[in-house]
Order: structure tokens, then C-alpha cells, then sequence
């Protein structure tokens, strides 16, 4: 019935959406006499925002075009190199890259918005490096026939993805994925799997919530996981693909994101409406383009979600060592030859300062000189990956820290 319902009420809005972008174009229109008063602007610009708010978002696309590397522009090219059900590695490569190029896998986050939240990361990237992704897939879209998709099948598909890329790649893990490429890490490392990553950076991840917890963490231990089952998993209807599925739905994390930061997201549309009253369309197109990106969602399945609340954020298993994988426990200690990077943001309020840092103390066998870490002041949590102080302040971190550490400089530890 939950989906039922929002999908009765997307539709009406749909409607709704459609006539007010009409209304808007008519009353802005300057061959009409109302285009010439103040209250046609204003109308105008008021309904434009509803229709922006209120209309059907779909998957975006990266979009990437070009990137400019030594003051010379060059075409990136974006290709599927490895499709999976539930979802397929994505290469990013430009002409300019030499032979030698560091490989760096992008693990992005399966909590309810696409990759392409990580546009920036992978613009900024992709000018030092052969850039991978990890292109999830909308739960809904993905036949039941296809099977399940829990965390034992994420960390599977880290580990087939770096198999995919070969030895000597680099992997960054953003927010969400910090956990199970960690995992995938050191199960690599412990067997000595010739495709394990040479680096590991994680950024704003939830490695140990127990460690400054923020509202996030809050929301997930107050409640039972039977609640969580019983109140935000539904079907997915027979419109979709994934008819009959169990999922976590995308609309109910992004009110759930929403409701974190009401206040500063309803002045951001005031401060949007403002812009084109005053005639600033770019100013308005920049927070057009930001609500773009944050309103288009997809689904998780139940069992990748549930088991992300019951693991990470009630029982904290991997930090206390009790994370299993396919009945193997998870030994962190197998970590001795990747180099580890933690990113945090000063006032990230969705993954304390604390979390990402302690993968560097749980990492026990790796030697000292293989770990950094990195506060950003100033930065939130999506300030982490996009924006100028990713692009300016942390990004080169990260260059310094894979060009550092490749995996023929690097040596097992026994």
C-alpha cells in the first residue's frame, strides 16, 4: 500500500507540475501585457519552483564531456566495461592520461541516490586518473528472477570489480561504501589476492558509529530492526520491472534527508524563487542543478538495507570483529600491504568525526607509515566529494596519497 500511494500521489503531482511549468512560461512571456507588471514575474517565478519541486526525476546521466589537465582540454570518454544485474562498472578515460596512469575504482554509495552524485568526485579524478564507478542499479528495475542482493553480494561485487580492473588499482570508497569495501579489503588481504586494492581511501564512512554518533546513527538505533522491517520495507508494484520485490524505497530516504535539514532546504528554494524574480538565472540554475542530482532516487533491496542498519548501525560487527562474510569471519588484520586513507569533514553531520578514523586503528597489522588522515575543516559531508574544497583542498590529498603507493613499492608484511 506504501508504494501504491506514492505512486498515486507522484502521478498527481506530475499534473500538477506540468500545468505550473506551462503557467510559468505564459505568464513570463514578454509579447503578453502581463509579462510587463510586477505580479507576472512573480507568478511566474513562484510557479517554477513548484514545478521544479514537484516533477518526476528519472536516472541523470554524468554528463562528463571534457576535462582540462595542464591548461589543455581533453574528451573523456564514459563506457560500461562490466554489466551486472544489479549494477555495472563504469570506465571514465581521456587521451591525455599517460600509460602509466593509476587505475582508481569509485565505490559510490547505495543509499538511495544514483552514482552520479559522485559527478564531481569522478570529473576531478579523472584528470590524474583511469576512472572506474560502481553503477548501481534501481532496485525496482531489477527482475526478480535476478535473485537477491544483500551486503554478501556487495562486497562480492567490490571484490569482481577489482578482478575486472586487475592488480595495482586504487579504491575510493564514499560515505555508505566505506563498510564493505573495507570487508572486501581485507578478505583480499588476508588470501593474498593478487587484485587487491594497493590503496583504500574511505571518506566520511561509517566505519564505527559507536564514535560520534549524529542523528543518523540516533534514528537507526532507536528502534528494533523488526520496526524498520515492518514500517519503511514495501513492494514493489506491478508497474516496475522488480514487480514483487522487497526494497527500501528511494523516495523515503530522501524524506528522511529532507527532514534532517528542512529549514536550510525551504531557503534554498525562497533563496531560488529571489533569483529569478530578479531576473539571476544562473544563480537559480546552480540550485536548480543541485535539487536535480538530490531528488532523483532509486530503491535499495530489503535485505541490503536491513542488513546495513542491523550490522553497521545497531551491532557495529565490524569494528567489534564479529563481521562475517558467506560464514567467514572478516579478520582485519589480513589488511598488511593496502594503504589506508581516511577522509572526514569537520561538520559533517551525517558521518561523525571519529567513524572513518577508526579503520586506520582497526587495520592492526598494517604499519603506521601506510595510514594517513585527513580532517577538512570547514566541509560537510557532501562537501567531502563535490565542490571546490573537494576539488582544491581534498582531491590533491588523495593524488598524493595513490601516487605514494603503488603496489610494486608496497611489500606483505608477514
Amino acid at each position: 500500500m506504501l508504494y501504491n500511494a506514492y505512486e498515486l500521489q507522484r502521478t498527481m503531482m506530475s499534473g500538477a507540475a506540468a500545468w505550473a511549468s506551462v503557467s510559468a512560461e505564459i505568464l513570463s512571456n514578454p509579447k503578453l501585457p502581463m509579462g510587463y507588471f510586477g505580479f507576472g514575474p512573480v507568478m511566474a517565478s513562484a510557479l517554477d519552483v513548484f514545478a521544479h519541486a514537484a516533477a518526476p526525476r528519472g536516472k541523470p546521466s554524468f554528463d562528463i564531456e571534457t576535462v582540462t589537465v595542464g591548461g589543455k582540454i581533453h574528451p573523456i570518454t564514459e563506457s560500461i566495461v562490466l554489466h551486472r544485474p544489479f549494477g555495472n562498472l563504469l570506465r571514465f578515460e581521456h587521451p591525455g592520461l599517460p600509460e602509466n596512469a593509476p587505475k582508481l575504482l569509485i565505490v559510490a554509495p547505495m543509499s538511495g541516490h544514483y552514482a552520479t552524485l559522485l559527478r564531481g568526485t569522478v570529473a576531478r579524478m579523472a584528470e590524474s586518473c583511469e576512472v572506474y564507478i560502481t553503477d548501481w542499479a534501481d532496485a525496482k528495475l531489477v527482475p526478480a528472477s535476478a535473485g537477491k542482493f544483500d551486503l554478501d553480494d556487495y562486497i562480492d561485487y567490490v571484490i569482481g570489480f577489482l578482478e575486472h580492473i586487475g592488480p595495482g588499482a586504487h579504491m575510493l570508497a564514499v560515505c555508505q561504501p566505506s563498510v564493505p569495501a573495507y570487508a572486501a579489503t581485507a578478505l583480499m588481504g588476508a588470501k593474498k589476492h593478487p587484485c587487491r586494492p594497493a590503496t583504500l581511501t574511505m571518506m566520511g564512512g561509517p566505519i564505527d558509529t559507536r564514535e560520534a554518533p549524529t542523528s543518523v546513527n540516533d534514528v537507526a538505533m532507536q528502534q528494533p530492526l523488526s520496526w524498520f522491517e515492518n514500517n519503511v520495507v514495501a513492494t514493489v508494484p506491478q508497474m516496475y520491472p522488480g514487480a514483487g520485490r522487497q526494497v527500501y524505497p528511494g523516495f523515503l530516504q530522501l524524506a528522511g534527508f529532507m527532514s534532517m535539514n528542512l529549514g536550510s532546504h525551504m531557503m534554498s528554494h525562497y533563496g531560488m524563487f529571489k533569483h529569478m524574480v530578479a531576473g539571476d538565472g544562473d544563480s537559480a540554475d546552480s540550485t536548480k542543478a543541485f535539487y536535480d542530482e538530490y531528488r532523483a532516487v532509486c530503491d535499495m533491496t530489503a535485505d541490503f538495507y536491513l542488513q546495513t542498519v542491523e550490522h553497521v548501525f545497531q551491532k557495529h560487527s565490524l569494528p567489534k570483529g564479529e563481521f562475517v562474510h558467506r560464514g567467514e569471519v572478516i579478520d582485519l588484520s589480513g589488511i598488511r600491504d593496502t594503504a589506508l586513507l581516511a577522509v572526514e569533514g569537520e561538520r559533517d553531520d551525517i558521518s561523525g568525526i571519529g567513524q572513518t578514523r577508526a579503520a586506520l586503528h582497526l587495520a592492526s597489522h598494517l604499519p603506521e607509515k601506510s595510514k594517513k588522515y585527513y580532517l577538512a575543516e570547514e566541509v560537510g559531508h557532501y562537501g567531502i566529494f563535490n565542490g571546490s574544497k573537494w576539488r582544491n583542498r581534498i582531491a590533491p590529498v588523495l593524488e598524493d596519497w595513490i601516487a605514494q603507493h603503488s603496489r610494486k613499492s608496497l611489500k606483505v608484511v608477514a
